[in-house]
């Protein structure tokens, strides 16, 4: 065993046996490579990636391949989920280098942390005009023995570039954030939409959850049917796709292809947490019941599979079972014919030839069918076809499961725990309630230290690694979330307490917005800023809308204000590249449509109800227990009121009252 065998990571620990000399990131290994003046060989992944699975196969379980990258160099194993911070930075290094990123990441940097050169993954042999990996380590211990002078020169560019990447320049005038920012951004994601096939682009094509989120709130205030279309064709289309987990609930990470027909099999809980969210919000405008058999189908999935017994949720399943991608989710027509029979066969549109040509199917010698819905929108399986559905689900579960990996995150945990206090709230579920609770309660016990300094992930009992912003920024929006289901106002202090840390470790005095990493935290060779919304939403979208809601809630105007200033410094980004901003065009709206304030005050669960219930994104909701806020101030027992900073309509007596003020 190396040196990853005690991590806390489980993508570290899949190395652990690797002949290479794995050091995990830290001063040991920059200590060496300074001591032995040898560059870092830096390689970066995570759990669930099937093509860094593919490269530790080729080349790190490799004797040879490792024997010359322990003589030549000091090799870093990081695993880009547990330390998103290390990932950023150098992943900026290497789309600057070669104009595209992704992962395994392989990064050479000099003993103190500078890239000078970098790419994602390398073959065993040369193949497709790519050198091989041990060219590339040869090349690499070239020009760091020859050309050492134009190494440093070049890393030191790097570090520069990456900064200056890495961070936006303050507006000199606060903008006016206004409309035009989401009717711009309605524009690009109008014409960017795929009216055959739904979603956004071609392939590889991703579910984007936050970009059909915003056009939901479009609709909330335009009616437009237009709108709503591009949100039923996209959900439609994914739900009957391959994408989605037919017997067992989930999505999977995103389709190859454009008609979300052959997915890459890999199940992440943030994904699950998204599109949870965005299913359950088109169920409240819409009221299409198959739009709540997804949610449901997708909490379920997650409370059954991915929830530790200690209470928290795993981050993620891989694409590969037996070593083989797929291989746990596909079938022949013989066996859906012999275990669910005819009804399974024609819901599913199995055939003899199949859909998916993978490794499986080579293996069988057979067609082999990736489950799918071939009926768009009907989604709803009568009793005969739900009864085979469960035969073949039963079946499933024999099988040799995909690899699991046990970590728990905090960030994704508070994404998923946001998105099921929604629908625990919106449709009364009493079951989803007190998940949220038990996942708020591990998060409070597990994932905090003695001094109340929130942390990023926890393994088998030990935490480790101090949280970063878009932990921070999940922890408000859910525990804002979780007080505004339980009506406990313990859940507002906590979130209180979450949006004090985010701004007194993360916040920018000078430029504002928050930096990933705290001012206690370890010091990269930058401070970046994460402002992109990618595969999860960056840590200022984020924020920016959590400190709103908070900041709505509790009359706390240093919330709000920080959530402009995240603002104001995305505001010329978001006007010319909006879809890369989605869910920080989310507190936009929630800015510039205003918050509706509502407080219900003594026992009326059929106006807390009624609140719950309907989609208003713009509404945060008070009950129960008073917690510190001028919302509570001169309440009547049983009355709900409507406000807007603070100022009140007419107390509202009955639900339709109420519901005609919202």
């Amino acid at each position: 065993m190396n040196r990853l065998a005690e991590e806390t990571s489980p993508y570290l620990r899949q190395h652990k046996d690797n002949p290479v000399d794995w050091y995990p990131w830290g001063d040991d290994a920059f200590a060496r490579a300074r001591e032995e003046d040898k560059p870092i060989l830096l390689s970066v992944g995570y759990s669930a990636c099937h093509w860094c699975h593919v490269m530790a196969h080729e080349s790190f379980e490799d004797d040879a391949t490792a024997a010359v990258m322990n003589e030549l160099f000091v090799n870093v194993k990081v695993d880009r989920e547990e330390r998103p911070d290390v990932d950023a930075v150098y992943m900026e290094a290497v789309q600057a280098m070669t104009g595209r990123g992704g992962w395994p990441m392989t990064v050479f940097l000099t003993p103190d942390g500078k890239p000078f050169f970098g790419g994602t993954y390398y073959p065993p042999e040369r193949r497709h005009g790519m050198p091989s990996f041990t060219e590339v380590l040869i090349a690499i211990r070239d020009a760091w023995r020859d050309r050492r002078p134009a190494v440093i020169d070049q890393a030191g560019e790097m570090a520069a570039a990456i900064e200056s990447r890495t961070q936006l320049a303050a507006p000199s005038d606060e903008p006016h954030l206004g409309v035009e920012l989401l009717e711009g951004a309605y524009s690009v994601l109008r014409a960017q939409h795929d009216d055959a096939w739904g979603g956004f682009g071609g392939a590889p094509k991703f579910p984007q959850p936050s970009m059909l989120d915003l056009l939901l709130r479009a609709y909330s205030r335009n009616g437009s049917e237009e709108t709503l279309t591009m949100v039923i064709t996209s959900l439609d289309a994914m739900a009957g796709g391959g994408i989605y987990d037919h017997l067992g609930g989930g999505f999977a990470r995103y389709s190859v292809d454009e008609y979300w027909l052959v997915p890459h099999f890999e199940k992440m809980l943030y994904d699950q947490a998204g599109l949870a969210r965005v299913y359950l919000h088109a169920w409240q405008v819409t009221g299409e019941a198959r739009y709540l058999q997804v949610v449901d189908e997708t909490i379920a999935y997650v409370l059954r599979d991915l929830r530790s017994p200690a209470g928290g949720l795993y981050s993620a399943e891989d694409a590969d079972s037996e070593g083989v991608e797929g291989k746990f989710y596909v079938w022949s027509l013989e066996e859906v014919e012999r275990i669910g029979g005819q009804d399974a066969v024609e819901w599913y549109g199995v055939t003899a030839a199949g859909n998916f040509a993978g490794p499986s199917a080579e293996e069988t010698g057979h067609g082999t069918n990736i489950l799918t819905r071939p009926a768009r929108g009907d989604l709803l399986r009568p009793p005969a076809v739900e009864a085979a559905r469960q035969k073949l689900f039963d079946e499933r579960e024999t099988r040799v499961r995909p690899g699991l990996d046990d970590k728990v995150l905090t960030e994704w945990n508070a994404m998923m725990l946001s998105a099921l206090c929604e629908a625990a709230a919106a449709t009364g579920r009493d079951d989803w309630r007190r998940a949220a609770v038990e996942i708020g309660e591990f998060l409070l016990h597990e994932l905090r230290d003695g001094n109340g300094r929130w942390l990023r992930s926890w393994h088998g009992g030990r935490a480790k690694q101090p949280a970063f912003a878009t932990d921070y920024a999940w922890l408000v929006d859910a525990f804002t979330r979780l007080g505004e289901l339980t009506g406990q106002a313990r859940w507002m202090a906590e979130a209180r307490r979450a949006a004090d840390g985010l701004l007194e470790l993360f916040w920018d005095g000078e430029r504002g917005a928050v930096f990933t990493t705290g001012e206690d935290s370890e010091r990269l060779i930058v401070r970046s800023k994460d402002l992109f919304d990618g595969a999860t939403p960056s840590a200022n979208s984020v924020a920016a809308v959590a400190l709103t809601r908070l900041g709505a809630l509790a009359g706390e105007e240093r919330y709000t204000a920080a959530a402009r200033g995240i603002l104001a410094l995305l505001y010329e980004p978001i006007a010319h590249h909006p879809t890369t901003f989605t869910h920080a065009l989310a507190a936009v709206d929630l800015l510039v449509a205003g918050v509706d304030e509502v407080a219900v005050v003594g026992d009326r669960p059929d106006l807390v109800e009624a609140v719950q219930r309907a989609f208003h994104p713009n509404v945060v909701l008070a009950w129960g227990e008073p917690f510190d806020s001028p919302l509570w101030q001169d309440r009547k027992d049983g009355l709900a009121y409507v406000c807007r900073h603070y100022t009140c309509r007419a107390p509202a007596r009955t639900v339709d009252e109420l519901l005609a003020q919202l």
